[in-house]
């Protein structure tokens, strides 16, 4: 019997670890698609690829309790704020909702929240289009606009307030309606690009040769995450439509549709199509009436919000940790048609990244002509079997971005007329150079930092904040200088002369000395932002620290083979095999020695003996700085080393102090989620023994 038991647990005990190991798989799928979609705006799949993922995380989650991951995307909104942004608090979460894709979902939900109610008789529900666009708060004091937030995760968003100011459906002071403002209200909505101001921007776009926006969604979200140059057009063309008051909401208001007509009064833009649905049989026949109307309204959307109208029910109800027990998405369903992929070619992006795209016989789905569509990588192409003349099934992914979702198998031809397969070239179409694929990575690449196809972008790369800091060099000047022939390689920035610069549109003569100062300033720079300024892939601020202090000097680590960059605690095989596979290439060696010869230089780092750092104060702790301090980080992280302590980019568990400037973000709620204690700079201090 014992024997019978042992056996009959050794399945379990395997079956409990594939379960755990497709749920961290599910977890870093999503994790990386709420990157993709929250911060880089260019979503790889389409939400209902998204949400059959989700979902079967959930059902994962729900059938094994014991091994749900403290940060499942289940449990979270969103996705941190990004770099850049100043951050603040939301007044309360702003919280995502669940979905619902067919009548049977729907009704699941009314059932659900009448159990939960102890309710037989119908529950009217408020009914919104489902917008497709950015979720903003906007938060006003004294009925003055002092901050608009994008969503961030949920907690904590990035402060957009300068490039929402643009928006001229957003008052800047509240009107007085018939309730009167609260001292401080938070109003949640959402900002769209409207379909014909869509058109027109892209329009513009491409006449001026610069690449049009892939839909609204992208155009939106990112206009209002500009950082830099600010785009005046597209925010002026952006609209934003308000749907709740989070914060200070007028006590008088006692239901969801008496909220939209106290927030058109206060100044704000409602969806026209709002309504309340007496039941749920209303609530189904409103969602597919609006199905209908969809290609004819201004803005795109994917969908019908109901929510329970009533708000004393809607306190009741109450809220889960990622979204309100009262509130429903239900989707639209994806449009399909069916054509034939005629021929795939591979463009480089701008990242060097080479993409295969479909050219299909042109067909009419969602409201627009498809023609050409991306595969995104050759595993795609291999896991749907694509090949050239296949009859294939086109959709729109969250009916904006077209995708090829499936082949009709039982269509393909054999013979003569069997369609072709499809590899990725093996040379760069661009510049010819060989191209690589790093393991672990799905995407192609060209490795060549001067190819045509992404100069500009590395350009642009090596003159950010985050590298070598050369103020005045804006997107339409990189675009002047690599376009006129000027800069054909990165090495080239340094080597510009004054009657190069005089000549160049718009860049007179004190322009042009400006600009050549603050090059010959950024030439004085640290080891670590040399490295950023170089485009490695992967190599961001903290790797670029990592391989500093790991290798101390450039001669050693460009000497350095794969295992020993691996070596270095904190780099894992597919960053050191990025790094080896960038310097083993003959061309960067000779672009570093140029940018060496053209009078890039670093401060050599300073010696620290292994006893002095061992016995200093902060010895064997491990410490992460954010937000402004009085003095530039890296002064404080060369004190925190030179006392014997180590410094991190990121909050993890083995974190032993946060140091919290002035708007501190995302890392500090980590930090207190975590338990992680918070330091300011006077506590700082004083663990080092200073004044």
């Amino acid at each position: 019997m014992a024997t019978g038991g042992k056996a009959a647990r050794k399945p379990a005990k395997k079956q409990s670890d594939s379960v755990k190991r497709r749920m961290a798989q599910l977890a870093d799928e999503l994790e990386q698609h709420n990157r993709l979609y929250y911060l880089e705006d260019r979503p790889s799949i389409s939400d209902a690829e998204y949400d059959a993922l989700f979902r079967e995380l959930q059902a994962l989650e729900a059938e094994h309790p014991e091994l749900v991951l403290a940060e499942s995307p289940t449990l979270r909104v969103g996705t941190p704020p990004a770099d850049g942004f100043e951050t603040h608090a939301h007044l309360s979460p702003m919280l995502s909702l669940d979905n619902a894709m067919d009548e049977a979902e729907m009704r699941a939900f009314v059932d659900r929240i009448a159990r939960m109610l102890d309710r037989s008789d119908p529950i009217p529900l408020a009914a919104e289009p489902k917008l497709d666009g950015a979720g903003v708060e906007l938060i006003y004091r004294g009925g003055k606009l002092e901050r608009g937030l994008t969503r961030g995760d949920g907690t904590v968003g990035e402060d957009v307030t300068a490039n929402l100011k643009h928006v001229l459906s957003i008052p800047l002071e509240l009107k007085s309606g018939s309730a009167k403002p609260a001292a401080a209200v938070s109003i949640r909505g959402e900002v769209v690009l409207p379909i014909a101001a869509f058109k027109r921007l892209n329009q513009r776009r491409i006449e001026r040769e610069l690449e049009p926006f892939a839909n609204p969604r992208n155009a939106a979200a990112g206009g209002l995450r500009q950082l830099h140059e600010i785009d005046t057009e597209r925010l002026r063309s952006l609209e934003f439509r308000a749907y709740s008051v989070a914060d200070g909401r007028p006590g008088s208001l006692a239901s969801q549709s008496e909220v939209l007509h106290c927030l058109v009064a206060w100044g704000f833009v409602v969806s026209p199509e709002c309504a309340v649905c007496d039941d749920i049989d209303a609530a189904v026949a409103y969602h597919e009436k609006l199905l209908l109307k969809r290609s004819e309204l201004p803005v795109e959307i994917d969908g019908t919000v109901f929510k329970v109208d009533d708000l004393a029910l809607q306190e009741e109800l109450g809220t889960l940790s990622r979204s309100p027990r009262w509130a429903v998405a239900f989707k639209f369903p994806p449009e399909q048609a069916t054509t034939t992929l005629l021929d795939i070619e591979a463009q480089v992006g701008r990242t060097g990244a080479l993409t295969p795209v479909a050219k299909l016989d042109p067909v009419r789905v969602g409201g627009v002509t498809v023609s050409n569509t991306s595969l995104h990588n050759q595993d795609e192409i291999d896991r749907k079997d694509l090949r050239i003349g296949d009859e294939v099934v086109v959709q729109r992914a969250g009916d904006v971005i077209p995708q090829v979702v499936r082949v009709l198998l039982d269509r393909r031809k054999t013979g003569k007329d069997a369609p072709r397969l499809y590899r990725l070239p093996e040379t760069c179409p661009v510049c010819g150079d060989e191209t690589i694929r790093l393991v672990d990575e799905a995407v192609t690449r060209c490795p060549n930092i001067d190819c045509p196809a992404q100069l500009k972008n590395n350009v642009w790369h090596l003159a950010s904040r985050g590298a070598l800091d050369v103020d005045g060099l804006g997107e339409k000047l990189i675009e002047q200088l690599v376009d006129l022939g000027h800069v054909k390689r990165l090495s080239d920035l340094f080597d510009l002369d004054r009657d190069t610069l005089i000549g160049l549109e718009r860049m007179g003569e004190k322009s042009a000395d400006n600009l050549l100062a603050s090059l010959d300033k950024a030439k004085e720079t640290t080891f670590a932002r040399f490295l950023i300024a170089l485009g490695i892939r992967h190599v961001g601020a903290t790797i670029a620290e990592l391989l500093a202090d790991g290798f101390g000097d450039l001669a050693s680590l460009l000497e350095a083979k794969e295992s020993d960059i691996a070596a270095v605690e904190g780099i894992g095989p597919t960053i050191a095999e990025s790094v080896a596979s960038f310097f083993a290439d003959p061309r960067n060696r000779a672009e570093v020695d140029r940018l060496i010869g053209l009078g890039l230089r670093w401060k050599a780092p300073k010696k620290r003996s292994a006893k002095s750092t061992a016995d200093g104060a902060l010895a064997g702790k491990t410490f992460v700085l954010t937000g402004t301090l009085s003095q530039p980080r890296d002064h404080f992280k060369e004190r925190i080393i030179d006392a014997g302590g180590k410094v991190t980019g990121s909050v993890s568990k083995k974190t032993d102090y946060l140091v919290a400037g002035e708007a501190a973000g995302s890392k500090l709620a980590k930090a207190q989620k975590l338990e992680v204690p918070v330091l300011d700079e006077a506590a700082l201090l004083e663990m080092l023994g200073s004044d």
